[in-house]
């Protein structure tokens, strides 16, 4: 196998870098050499741990993506402080468990506030940073999807509504922002983080067992595939990886 590309000096904004599969993106792109940027929360462990580890990673603080005011700040900054921006991962999101037959469950606010941040945030993010990307030449955008948006599984009815959108906003945006940028989707089934609420041992234990390489994926499964798409899959655009040990088949 070749050693790859090499990202060393590029820079490199994970959005939602709090998460376990983004702080293990924020890791990795670092170890590969690549000046990373990163938005949290405050106080998030993953990502304060990962700031510890590596010198080269620069936490910027929290943004909203459901509030473009903040996008544009940062992007303000990323442009002071770098000049420009190669890659751009977006790995935030959220999901509240309901089971897809409880109709009642999904209010209307619910299913507005997920598209306003699984979806619509995604697209302002990449609204917003697609002229420094563009401007790079070679400019990567990855979303962080979910095998939800083709299965018609996942935590909620809209989470996998959510998830198949951004699917299709990689197809589409894949098509009118080629060559400068490419985009990819890489798609998890379970992962061994806390990112649904209420999901715990018991759950990880039932979703191995069912997987056919009897285990979930842990958040470096993930960022692999993540970082790989800068690395590896240079001539690849449009396309969703699926991180799933199988559990899709």
């Amino acid at each position: 196998m070749t050693a790859g590309v090499s990202i060393s000096g590029k820079v490199a904004l994970v959005i939602g870098g709090a998460g376990g599969i983004g702080a293990a993106t924020c890791t990795m792109l670092a170890e590969e050499g690549a000046r990373v940027v990163m938005t949290h929360r405050p106080g998030a462990e993953p990502a304060a741990r990962a700031a510890q580890k590596l010198e080269r990673l620069r936490g910027e603080g929290h943004v909203d993506v459901g509030d473009t005011g903040t996008l544009l700040a940062l992007r303000d900054a990323i442009a002071g402080r770098y000049g420009r921006l190669d890659i751009l991962v977006n790995s935030a999101g959220f999901t509240k468990a309901v089971p897809h037959g409880d109709l009642e469950g999904l209010s209307d606010d619910l299913i507005d506030r997920m598209f306003q941040i699984n979806w619509r945030g995604q697209y302002a993010a990449i609204r917003t940073f697609a002229p420094m990307l563009k401007a790079s030449g070679n400019g990567l955008i990855v979303q962080v999807s979910s095998i939800a948006s083709f299965q018609g599984s996942g935590s909620s009815v809209v989470y996998g509504a959510t998830k198949a959108g951004l699917d299709v906003m990689v197809k589409s945006l894949a098509r009118v922002l080629a060559p400068e940028i490419r985009l990819m989707s890489v798609a998890p089934g379970a992962v061994d983080t806390n990112f649904v609420p209420g999901r715990g041992a018991e759950f990880n234990a039932k979703a191995a067992a069912a997987n056919p390489l009897k285990r979930i994926a842990t958040p470096q499964d993930c960022a692999r595939a993540i970082v790989a798409c800068a690395t590896h899959l240079t001539y690849s655009t449009g396309v969703t990886i699926v991180v799933d040990g199988g559990r899709s088949l």
